[in-house]
């Protein structure tokens, strides 16, 4: 093997790691670090980096394995993936005419559930480019947590806060991760949304409590007419939630240790 294949596939390694190490729930049973590293070796062992069968391995391990999303890898300070949560996302944007105005959305304290339903439908490794992309398909997603939003409007000063929540269903989405330079360099994460069978959501103290419900009801039932113009914000959002979430538990994992790269 080249030197440049040897260490792409050391870089590859931690992109996988994005997603194989939280497969791993079954370490809740271990008691220390060496039981922990045999459940790795023993799951992750049998998924060779240059048999062309590796993404199809890697696939059926994901969806075998996805009950144990919830329990993460201690020994390896691998936090757990159901929930996924994260402290702070934020999002500005101006309008599509110059001068109209602008607004800044914080969401904070942010709760992802339905991971340990879900399906992974495709999974790709790309070795030279340092990138993996899969899948998945979520029979039910839901989001909750603290927003603040602050909006210039032609002008006019508009500022809320309050809770909110948000539930997906029949939901899919591709996630691309793209580690940026070497083995340990930061990981970049691109979620993209392909499919949203339904959507129900709800924002507190937005319009006001008389107003509210009406509120709901008209953007529950009309969700769809607004979905090309959400769908890149909601994007926009996740993809900033992953890239911190798996930089923190996952940049470091090594998981060049389990996974053989023959």
């Amino acid at each position: 093997m080249s030197q440049r294949s040897f260490s792409n596939c050391n870089s590859c390694c931690g992109l996988l790691a994005v997603i194989l190490v939280v497969l791993c729930g079954s370490l809740v049973h271990a008691v220390n670090e060496n039981n922990t590293d045999a459940d790795l070796q023993r799951l992750l062992g049998p998924c060779h980096m240059q048999s062309s069968d590796f993404d199809k391995c890697i696939l059926q391990a994901l969806n075998d394995l996805k009950m144990y999303y919830k329990t993460g890898i201690p020994a390896y300070h691998v936090k757990p993936f159901e929930p996924h949560h994260s402290d702070y996302v934020e999002l500005r944007r101006g309008f599509a005419v110059q001068g109209i105005g602008n607004f800044y959305l914080v969401l904070r304290n942010v709760f992802d559930r339905g991971w340990s339903n879900s399906k992974v439908t495709r999974f790709q490794s790309h070795l030279d480019e340092q990138r993996i992309t899969f899948s998945q398909h979520f029979p039910e997603k839901t989001l909750e947590g603290q927003y603040s939003f602050t909006a210039s409007v032609l002008g006019t000063q508009i500022q809320r806060q309050g809770s909110w929540n948000l539930t997906l269903r029949d939901y899919s989405q591709t996630t691309d991760i793209v580690r940026v330079g070497g083995p340990g360099s930061l990981l970049k994460v691109h979620v993209e949304i392909d499919h949203i069978g339904g959507l129900e959501i709800h924002a507190g103290n937005l319009l006001g409590p008389s107003i509210n419900p009406l509120a709901d009801t008209i953007v529950n039932g009309l969700w769809q007419l607004g979905l090309p113009f959400l769908k890149p914000m909601l994007n926009e959002l996740v993809s900033t939630a992953f890239t911190d979430i798996f930089n923190e538990s996952f940049r470091y994992f090594p998981l060049s240790k389990f996974l053989s790269a023959k």
